[in-house]
């Protein structure tokens, strides 16, 4: 049979099972009934048109009956567990593509910031503030360079950081309601003030010391920030890029995994929460120590959010072949 055809007798049939799984009066009957049919159509047209859009198109057409199907099933309390065990890095692979967006996003604006405070060291006050700035020139004067990480109480300072960077997060996702574009910009304005930041220090003298400072909670917290875009710009994509799916439940698949994305950066906003409260005030300790806490926040970053998605997808598809 021409794609054509298998295409032209089963839209109609395709258009109804999307409806199916959009309404909320769809019974359980129907839903499986629609699942054994959207497959049996998967199978045939994997078979025969293995690299057609329309053989994608049924593949996702059939994980949206698959997740409705099961979605109101009771979880076990190790529903916890596996969120951050195996959910999360199958989201995480599935959203590769906005990760890899959102880091080039920080990466450019970054040095677009770097080379505009070298430029023009007056720019740091219009990313950073003027109060930041001058406080900053004391403390440099007075020998304390990065005494605004002990500024206060370390409890308190834990608990309005970790609300704050929790809140950034947030902000990061929600933006993707005003298109994947938005987030951009909240991530380019980041880049910047993280970028102007470290040439700041770099113009007097301390860029080491900053380095160590601020990357001691920041290999966390700003790679929190990345992958909280990521989430932003899955749900702009979303309606933006609908692709074969209807604009609404395109968007509405885009929101699901943007928030399961920024759900799971919580407890990292809370561990750099920590370290910048607990351990960036203390300068004094060794550089070797606070290098050895960035290098081992780095290869969490990259082994949880980059190598055990790669891992868990492979895995998935090798066991997928045997079967």
């Amino acid at each position: 049979m021409k794609e054509v055809t298998f295409i032209r007798q089963n839209l109609d049939k395709w258009r109804g099972y999307e409806t199916t799984v959009e309404s909320t009066l769809s019974t359980p009957d129907e839903l499986a009934d629609a699942y054994i049919d959207i497959t049996s159509d998967l199978a045939f047209s994997q078979t025969h048109y293995p690299k057609s859009r329309i053989t994608l198109y049924l593949n996702n057409l059939a994980s949206a009956i698959h997740h409705r199907i099961y979605r109101n099933k009771r979880e076990r309390w190790s529903r916890i567990v596996t969120f951050w065990t195996r959910e999360m890095p199958q989201i995480m692979w599935h959203a590769r593509k906005e990760l890899c967006i959102s880091f080039l996003i920080f990466v450019v604006s970054a040095l677009v910031g770097a080379l505009s405070q070298w430029l023009d060291p007056e720019f740091s006050r219009l990313i950073l503030g003027n109060s930041y700035v001058d406080m900053t020139l004391q403390n440099i004067e007075n020998g304390t360079p990065m005494a605004v990480y002990g500024s206060g109480s370390e409890g308190t300072m834990f608990f309005g950081i970790t609300i704050n960077n929790i809140m950034v997060s947030f902000r990061a996702f929600a933006s993707g309601l005003l298109t994947s574009f938005a987030t951009g910009l909240l991530l380019f304005y980041n880049g910047v003030m993280i970028g102007a930041f470290q040439t700041f220090f770099a113009q007097h003298g301390l860029l080491w010391d900053s380095f160590l400072a601020v990357w001691l909670h920041g290999t966390i917290e700003i790679s929190a920030i990345i992958v909280a875009g990521a989430a932003g710009i899955a749900m702009g994509n979303g309606w933006l890029f609908p692709g074969t799916y209807g604009r609404l439940y395109s968007f509405r698949r885009g929101a699901m995994k943007g928030l399961k994305i920024v759900i799971g950066t919580v407890p990292l906003f809370c561990v750099a929460g920590f370290i910048e409260s607990f351990l960036t005030r203390h300068t004094e300790f060794p550089d070797a120590f606070r290098l050895t806490v960035i290098l081992l926040s780095a290869i969490f970053i990259v082994y949880y959010y980059i190598v055990l998605p790669y891992l868990n997808n492979h895995n998935h598809a090798t066991d997928s072949n045997k079967d």
